[in-house]
């Protein structure tokens, strides 16, 4: 039996001072990692098993980093199980925490010379484009990378989402029986006052995404009305389907979902034609820095194979070779879901944060008037 690290010790290691990334994340860059790292070509896809490379894996050393996005210490449980009854003499510590709180500590470990990851795999964004212009990524194709659609990878290999994530809204079959809302515009009638919960869309990027495409779409008194639904809002886009599988709310807004028809599921989640919902690419990526390289290798092209990819929970692939099941598209044929607005509205961070505060005001966060013509945050804008 392996002896992991604590979480806290993994999380803390070489963590100094508080440095913020603004501090030295953008600065603290060696002369060898310079912008034009970030234009060499990772050449060919991998051409080792498997196998080939686990044995290389435990050659290195058999131990292996991951930060992985997600909004419970629990989440990637199925992830570790997998990797580890596929591979179990790899030591493996797979830390799971908020993305905005992993790429902190990343950049701090940057900073101090003390990186604790080989692979990071994080909702944001904009982060892997940063590092890459640092010259902190390893640039790798794994096996099957040709397959990844163009929206889900750098063509260098600097990074390649490994998970195809949906988020909408879902509602508990028994507890709407037949007078289920087909789309967002159904969420603001009266009837369902008290009985939606939502995860903060100013706490979690993904969320306030969608919830910008609703403003969008329905205008800000639909925003407005639904401030007046008495939603309760909760941290983590985990917390509104759990919400709605528990029987504690009848709608969850802002989280992820299969959209794969089923006559036995307690929860139907939502994808209405001319509504928006938001999809978008995992990213994942091997640290130029990485102690455990070859590991890191084995854990991408194991996220990336047939057989993980063809088993997600929602039944959406980021390779285009493999076929979704009856009653699904491709997430990226959806244009509903707005796939490559994500990546841009992540890039844009000033605008990002109107959004929270805007959201903020409505929901009740920040004391005051909504202000709804506020410049660059009106529908349409």
């Amino acid at each position: 039996m392996s002896t992991f690290p604590s979480r806290r010790r993994v999380l803390t290691a070489g963590a100094g001072a508080a440095l913020g990334a603004g501090a030295f994340g953008a600065s603290a860059v060696p002369a060898s990692a310079s912008p034009t790292a970030s234009r060499s070509s990772a050449g060919p896809e991998e051409t080792r098993s498997l196998d080939e490379l686990y044995r290389a894996a435990l050659a290195e050393g058999g131990k292996l980093v991951v930060y992985a996005g997600g909004d419970t210490p629990t989440q990637q449980d199925g992830t570790k199980a997998g990797f580890k009854a596929r591979f179990p003499d790899i030591d493996l510590t797979l830390i799971v925490d908020y993305s905005k709180y992993h790429d902190v500590r990343v950049d701090n470990q940057f900073a101090t010379n003390t990186l604790v990851p080989d692979v990071v795999q994080l909702q944001t964004l904009q982060d892997f484009v940063r590092w890459n212009q640092q010259g902190r990524l390893l640039h790798y194709k794994p096996a099957g990378f040709s397959h990844v659609h163009d929206a889900f990878k750098d063509p260098r290999g600097a990074w390649v989402a490994t998970g195809a994530i949906a988020f909408s809204f879902l509602y508990g079959t028994a507890a709407v029986g037949s007078d289920a809302p087909r789309d967002p515009l159904d969420l603001v009638d009266p009837k369902w006052k008290g009985r939606i919960a939502s995860s903060y869309p100013h706490d979690d990027d993904a969320v306030l995404y969608l919830y910008t495409l609703y403003a969008r779409k329905y205008g800000w008194e639909w925003v407005a009305k639904l401030a007046a639904q008495d939603v309760r809002f909760a941290r983590g886009s985990n917390s509104p389907g759990e919400a709605v599988f528990a029987g504690q709310k009848a709608i969850g807004i802002g989280t992820a979902g299969s959209a794969i028809p089923s006559s036995s599921s307690p929860a139907k989640f939502v994808i209405a034609d001319g509504h928006p919902f938001m999809g978008w690419g995992q990213r994942t990526a091997i640290l130029k820095q990485a102690r455990n390289s070859t590991a890191a290798k084995l854990f991408l092209n194991w996220q990336l194979s047939t057989e993980r990819q063809k088993n997600s929970f929602n039944g959406w692939s980021v390779r285009t070779d493999i076929t979704p099941p009856a009653g699904l598209k491709q997430l990226w044929e959806y244009p509903d879901a707005h796939v490559d607005g994500f990546p841009r509205f992540m890039a844009d961070r000033a605008e990002v944060e109107r959004w929270k505060q805007t959201f903020a005001l409505y929901f009740g966060e920040v004391k005051g008037d909504p202000t709804p013509g506020w410049p660059g945050l009106h529908p349409g804008a």
